[in-house]
């Protein structure tokens, strides 16, 4: 298993080029949605395995894509 990533760089390339997922407005604002509802159990599921810490990086990441780089759509 590769290692978290550490910046906002390592996050991007993992999540555009590695999973191939384009950081849309719409998959930014519902990750920063889904990440931020301590209800949701996959959520609750991240919390667990990776730390509290790295969900506030993963969703301050999610909200710099979102003011920054996310296409419109």
């Amino acid at each position: 298993m590769a290692a978290l990533p550490e910046t906002y760089a390592e996050w991007k390339q993992c999540i555009e080029v590695d999973c191939g997922i384009p950081l849309t407005t719409s998959f930014c604002e519902q990750r920063i949605q889904a990440l931020n509802d301590a209800q949701d159990p996959h959520t609750a599921t991240f919390r667990d395995k990776y730390g509290d810490a790295h969900l506030a990086r993963v969703i301050e990441w999610f909200e710099r894509a979102l003011r920054s780089d996310a296409a419109t759509g």
